[in-house]
């Protein structure tokens, strides 16, 4: 979904990542009592959430509105456009006006959300429940929303990613279907692309990690990768898919012109949730990109016809078609709430009930993050959509893990990327080493 805080730059990823540090320093604590309210009494808790959009907010309101009608008891007093830096600084001052509940962007900070103790754990609420969270949610979500067995966050819809391309660019290229193989996908951004001196009139696709949502995190998961091994110490340089994939997509670089005069062409784009991007002005045949590309596209204008498709998998992968990358937005309760038992009848509404979910789903162009509502028959669904539906649905789907250290470690893989796709690695198998060595010691300090 478009959203001004989407981590698609390692400086964004830290500035929200210092900011949840502080929270988890500032909320931690048991959380017995504060689960001691009664549900069914009146009562008014707090709910923020990020989304800042007119069309996102409405989703918000109606989805409340919803809530409220079912639970006459519980009133919700929501508070939009919240930045991770701002609920900490709530809740760090405390009091009546802090959130009960909360709706993050940030799901590589889950394992420091449950690591610290900054969100209540949601399994006993299940229990009560009897929510059997398997049976509810796809295991890759289940995977992102907890850590070490601690389930403190639920999902709230989610993103998946694939490849969204420009039909009538293909037909011009004599293109027939997307590439499945990662091969395929090399020759075809090479016949896509097309040079205009020592520049550009439009690229295949950008390829360097710079470019919006092509980060080493989304080509990582097309090779399978494992972030950390069985005892827990960070994997990069023990297994070969990260090798071959920062391998490919430096070759890939190579064959489309070179780092800096891809870059320099980079530093034309506009912003990547405005009418300006890229794809949307033909500078780019193809992107890797979310379920909400097409629409947004199409809000933009665009005069070209739109395809979707998984992303292209490494060759001898080709079996693991239709699998792609998936994250999304989290929802937890906060430790120091006093009013958890109806906070998590809200949690409970928003993540788990089915209308609820397809509901919000359809309002905001997001994937239901429920089996249930993947398959509901309400949920509006035209053949772009259906490519994210079913790569959120694919078994080989994958996600990045949590961490004690939140996204830290995905930050310092991604330097790594960076530095090798410029050409300054010579040693990849002892920069990946190092790299190792840097991310073990940064989750020991975290843990």
């Amino acid at each position: 979904m478009p959203r001004s805080s989407r981590l698609s730059s390692a400086a964004a990823a830290a500035a929200a990542l210092t900011a949840i540090s502080l929270l988890a320093t500032a909320c931690t604590g048991a959380t017995g009592d504060a689960a001691g309210d009664d549900p069914a009494k009146d009562v008014t808790i707090n709910f923020w959430h990020g989304w800042s959009a007119p069309g996102e907010v409405k989703a918000i309101e109606e989805n409340i509105e919803r809530f409220e009608a079912a639970h006459p008891n519980i009133k919700v007093k929501v508070t939009g456009n919240m930045t991770d830096d701002k609920i900490n600084q709530s809740l760090r001052a405390g009091g009546d006006k802090a959130p009960d509940v909360v709706s993050s962007f940030t799901t590589d900070s889950v394992g420091k959300f449950c690591n610290s103790g900054a969100f209540a754990d949601l399994d006993p609420f299940l229990e009560k429940s009897e929510v059997d969270k398997a049976k509810v949610f796809p295991q890759s979500l289940l995977s992102y929303t907890s850590y070490q067995g601690n389930q403190c966050t639920l999902p709230l819809l989610h993103d998946a990613y694939g490849l969204v391309y420009n039909k009538d660019a293909f037909e011009a290229a004599g293109i027939t279907a997307p590439p499945k193989t990662w091969s395929e996908f090399t020759e075809v951004a090479q016949k896509l692309t097309k040079s205009k001196g020592d520049s550009y009139e439009r690229v295949g696709i950008m390829p360097t990690f710079h470019g919006y949502e092509t980060t080493p995190m989304r080509l990582a998961a097309q090779w399978g990768a494992t972030y950390f091994a069985a005892d827990g110490t960070s994997n990069l340089a023990r297994d070969p898919a990260f090798t071959k994939m920062l391998t490919a997509q430096k070759d890939l670089v190579e064959k489309l012109g070179g780092y800096e005069k891809l870059e320099k062409f980079r530093a034309s784009f506009g912003d990547e949730w405005g009418a300006e991007h890229p794809f949307h002005k033909g500078q780019v045949a193809m992107q890797v990109d979310g379920e909400w590309r097409p629409n947004m596209a199409r809000e933009a204008g665009v005069t070209f016809e739109i395809g979707t498709a998984p992303l292209p998998v490494p060759d001898d992968l080709v079996a693991d078609y239709g699998k792609g990358y998936v994250s999304g937005t989290i929802m937890g309760i906060a430790a120091g709430s006093r009013k958890q038992n109806a906070a998590w009848e809200l949690v409970k509404y928003m993540t788990t009930d089915t209308e609820a979910v397809v509901a919000f789903a359809n309002g905001i162009h997001n994937v239901p993050s429920t089996i249930e509502a993947l398959a509901s028959p309400k949920l509006q669904v035209d053949e772009n959509f259906k490519t994210f539906l079913d790569i959120a649905r694919h078994p080989k789907s994958s996600t990045t893990p949590p961490q004690a250290d939140g996204g830290t470690y995905q930050l310092t893989f991604t330097d790594l990327a960076y530095q090798h796709e410029k050409g300054a690695v010579a040693d990849l198998p002892g920069a990946l080493a190092r790299t190792d060595a840097q991310i073990d010691t940064d989750i020991a300090k975290a843990k």
